[in-house]
């Protein structure tokens, strides 16, 4: 079916794919600016901080951590301050100036000379992150129809997974053998490319007229929309909480070579490829059951991994399905998000990436915490288990509220408006 876009122009199903495989593009240069970072943590740390990392490897790696955390918060502040400041800008025009930003910020990342700079640097890079995916999931869900919302933010997401896969391996084997800033150029690149992409593909497509700050930031007063943020924030930490230390933990743990861990990560991308196009299709027929079936399956493979991390096959089993049901668990996230926001339609999508940015410095922090205090390697893979768990816990206890409020009566206020609650 054609789609129509600022009125009556239509668009040829060809020209709707390639919208939807340029806003793709700048999902994978967000997924390989984000996760790069952790198959080049060693070096990071080496060429960063190199009087720690002569003292003690795993203390500059747990400091070098913090680079990833510092842009999982920045995507945490950018996320609702832009999308609730530009909710009435065309879109079109908020994604080009988010993409000059990122090419600007990560080029500072691969310039500036010392660590503190640098993790400046990778805080700033992060503001646009959640702004981008949220903007982009609203122009790809009108393009895509009703019906399909979680599908087309599947299809965004989809270039953050396939980074995991192509680019995060590739640039990570890059930085190892031409240096880590070489590598963060290279993500520069990928950003002009999606630029110029975006510029040609993407049509115009108004901002919300009726948008204002105030009326976006009406969903912080809404009790569910919080449920939705604890659930990716600590639910995700699960992921990150291993993903962060995946380079030290196949190296010191499986006793594997350095050169393999490109291989290793293609392993979680592929995991992560294939999770977030099933939970895309699962999520547009039941967010809830999406949610706690995906939920199960990382709990399973994060107790697996810490089980059997000194193994081969063990360790690359169960980084594929935690890559996959973690990457499930974001398009259901989001849609969840986008139910309870209600006419807070920008900062609901956009909200998503700050919750799922928190899990990611939650992870990073705790699992860096547990390598300093000598713990191990496989200790994350046990901090992981237990946010995964609490994530399990809040999505009953938020879908328990949705079937009170049901019993009691099919509609609920949520700030000035009546709404039916959704229970899908």
């Amino acid at each position: 079916m054609p789609s129509t876009i600022d009125g009556p122009t239509q668009l040829s199903p060809a020209r709707i794919r390639l919208a939807l495989l340029a806003l793709a593009m700048g999902g994978f240069g967000i997924g390989s600016t984000e996760f790069v970072a952790m198959g080049l943590l060693p070096n990071l740390a080496e060429d960063l901080l190199p009087n720690l990392y002569a003292v003690s490897p795993a203390s500059a790696n747990a400091q070098a951590g913090w680079l990833i955390s510092a842009y999982a918060l920045g995507v945490v502040v950018g996320a609702p301050t832009i999308a609730a400041a530009a909710a009435r800008w065309p879109r079109k025009q908020l994604l080009l100036v988010l993409l000059t930003a990122f090419t600007l910020g990560t080029i500072a990342s691969a310039l500036l000379p010392t660590f503190d700079l640098v993790l400046g640097a990778r805080f700033v890079a992060a503001l646009p992150h959640g702004a981008y995916f949220g903007i982009a999931s609203l122009v790809a869900a009108d393009l895509m129809g009703p019906g399909k919302r979680a599908r087309g933010v599947a299809l965004v997401l989809s270039g953050l997974t396939i980074a995991n896969v192509v680019g995060v391996p590739a640039i990570t084997w890059l930085g190892q053998a031409a240096g880590w800033r070489t590598a963060y150029l290279a993500v520069a690149l990928i950003f002009v490319v999606t630029f110029v992409a975006v510029a040609l593909a993407v049509p115009l497509q108004a901002g919300d007229p009726a948008a204002t700050m105030r009326n976006e930031l009406r969903a912080f007063g809404r009790i569910q929309v919080w449920f939705a943020l604890s659930i990716g924030a600590i639910g995700f930490g699960g992921l990150f909480a291993v993903y962060t230390y995946v380079a030290p933990l196949v190296t010191e743990v499986t006793g594997l070579g350095a050169g393999l861990v490109p291989i290793v990560l293609v392993v979680v991308g592929l995991g992560m490829t294939v999770g977030n196009f099933v939970g895309g299709a699962l999520a547009d027929r039941s967010v809830r059951r999406s949610m706690y079936v995906f939920f199960v399956v990382l709990i399973v493979s994060l107790l697996a991994l810490a089980l059997t991390a000194q193994f081969v096959v063990g360790l690359l089993a169960s980084l594929f399905m935690i890559g996959a049901a973690a990457s499930a668990l974001s398009p259901t996230i989001q849609t969840r998000l986008m139910d309870v926001a209600h006419g807070s339609q920008s900062i609901g999508a956009a909200l998503n990436h700050s919750a799922l940015n928190i899990g990611n410095s939650l992870g990073a922090l705790l699992g860096g915490a547990a390598i300093a205090a000598g713990l191990g390697y496989v200790a994350p893979a046990w901090i992981g288990l237990g946010l995964s768990v609490l994530g399990l816990v809040l999505a009953f206890v938020t879908f328990g509220i949705d079937r009170s409020r049901r019993r009691s009566g099919r509609v609920v206020p949520y700030g000035t408006a009546t709404i039916a609650v959704p229970m899908r």
